[in-house]
Protein backbone atom coordinates (compact mmCIF):
# COMPACT_ATOMS: atom_id res chain seq x y z
CA UNK A 1 0.00 0.00 0.00
CA UNK A 2 1.64 3.45 -0.95
CA UNK A 3 0.86 6.65 -0.14
CA UNK A 4 2.67 10.12 0.19
CA UNK A 5 4.73 9.62 3.38
CA UNK A 6 5.53 5.77 2.47
CA UNK A 7 6.62 6.85 -0.94
CA UNK A 8 8.52 9.50 0.67
CA UNK A 9 10.44 7.38 3.02
CA UNK A 10 10.84 4.12 0.03
CA UNK A 11 12.71 6.84 -2.40
CA UNK A 12 14.85 8.22 0.71
CA UNK A 13 15.77 4.84 1.87
CA UNK A 14 16.61 4.45 -1.70
CA UNK A 15 18.91 6.89 -2.13
CA UNK A 16 20.61 6.24 1.53
CA UNK A 17 21.17 2.65 0.32
CA UNK A 18 22.94 4.15 -3.25
CA UNK A 19 25.17 6.51 -1.13
CA UNK A 20 25.69 3.32 0.72
CA UNK A 21 28.05 2.57 -1.61
CA UNK A 22 29.49 5.60 -2.43
CA UNK A 23 29.70 6.86 1.06
CA UNK A 24 29.73 4.12 3.17
CA UNK A 25 31.70 5.60 6.59
CA UNK A 26 29.20 8.24 6.22
CA UNK A 27 26.25 5.51 5.83
CA UNK A 28 28.00 3.48 8.82
CA UNK A 29 28.25 6.21 11.03
CA UNK A 30 24.39 7.34 10.28
CA UNK A 31 23.62 3.89 11.05
CA UNK A 32 25.61 3.64 14.50
CA UNK A 33 24.25 7.23 15.53
CA UNK A 34 20.71 6.35 14.77
CA UNK A 35 20.90 3.38 16.88
CA UNK A 36 22.74 4.80 19.80
CA UNK A 37 20.01 7.46 19.64
CA UNK A 38 17.10 5.40 19.48
CA UNK A 39 17.97 2.30 21.94
CA UNK A 40 16.42 1.81 25.29
CA UNK A 41 18.10 3.97 28.07
CA UNK A 42 16.61 6.05 30.77
CA UNK A 43 13.87 6.80 28.20
CA UNK A 44 12.67 3.60 26.04
CA UNK A 45 12.76 3.71 22.37
CA UNK A 46 8.88 4.43 21.98
CA UNK A 47 10.23 7.92 23.98
CA UNK A 48 13.01 8.63 21.82
CA UNK A 49 10.98 8.50 18.84
CA UNK A 50 8.35 10.61 20.20
CA UNK A 51 10.76 13.21 20.58
CA UNK A 52 12.83 12.70 17.74
CA UNK A 53 9.03 13.23 15.86
CA UNK A 54 9.14 16.69 17.56
CA UNK A 55 12.37 17.84 16.90
CA UNK A 56 11.41 16.90 13.32
CA UNK A 57 7.82 18.78 13.36
CA UNK A 58 10.04 22.08 14.67
CA UNK A 59 13.15 21.43 12.23
CA UNK A 60 10.19 21.07 8.90
CA UNK A 61 11.71 17.75 7.69
CA UNK A 62 8.65 15.80 6.16
CA UNK A 63 11.04 12.93 5.26
CA UNK A 64 12.16 12.65 8.97
CA UNK A 65 8.34 12.78 9.87
CA UNK A 66 7.72 9.82 7.99
CA UNK A 67 10.64 7.93 8.84
CA UNK A 68 9.78 8.43 12.73
CA UNK A 69 6.01 8.30 12.18
CA UNK A 70 7.13 4.59 10.63
CA UNK A 71 8.28 3.78 13.76
CA UNK A 72 6.15 4.95 16.28
CA UNK A 73 3.58 3.03 14.51
CA UNK A 74 5.42 -0.12 14.65
CA UNK A 75 5.97 0.91 18.20
CA UNK A 76 2.75 0.66 18.65
CA UNK A 77 2.38 4.74 19.35
CA UNK A 78 -1.43 5.94 19.80
CA UNK A 79 -3.00 9.18 18.34
CA UNK A 80 -2.89 10.92 21.65
CA UNK A 81 1.21 9.86 22.32
CA UNK A 82 1.23 11.54 18.74
CA UNK A 83 -0.86 14.79 19.36
CA UNK A 84 0.76 15.28 22.32
CA UNK A 85 4.17 15.31 21.16
CA UNK A 86 2.61 17.65 18.15
CA UNK A 87 0.99 20.33 20.74
CA UNK A 88 4.86 20.56 22.39
CA UNK A 89 6.34 21.09 19.21
CA UNK A 90 3.95 23.29 18.30
CA UNK A 91 4.65 25.58 21.43
CA UNK A 92 8.08 25.68 20.87
CA UNK A 93 8.05 26.24 16.68
CA UNK A 94 4.62 28.23 16.28
CA UNK A 95 2.88 28.36 13.03
CA UNK A 96 5.39 26.76 11.06
CA UNK A 97 5.70 24.16 13.30
CA UNK A 98 1.76 23.49 13.17
CA UNK A 99 1.88 22.77 9.62
CA UNK A 100 4.18 20.28 10.15
CA UNK A 101 2.02 18.74 12.74
CA UNK A 102 -0.73 18.15 10.29
CA UNK A 103 1.85 16.32 7.82
CA UNK A 104 3.25 14.06 11.30
CA UNK A 105 -0.80 13.59 11.88
CA UNK A 106 -1.17 12.51 7.66
CA UNK A 107 1.98 10.14 8.24
CA UNK A 108 0.71 8.74 11.18
CA UNK A 109 -2.43 7.90 10.25
CA UNK A 110 -1.01 6.32 6.63
CA UNK A 111 1.82 4.21 8.50
CA UNK A 112 -1.20 2.69 11.11
CA UNK A 113 -3.25 1.70 8.40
Amino acid sequence: MSGKFKDAVSAVSGQMRAMRQTQPDLMTAFSQLSAAGTRDGALDRKVRELVALGIAVACRCDDCIGFHTRALAKLGATRAEIEDVLGTAVYMGGGPSMMYATHALEAFEEFSA
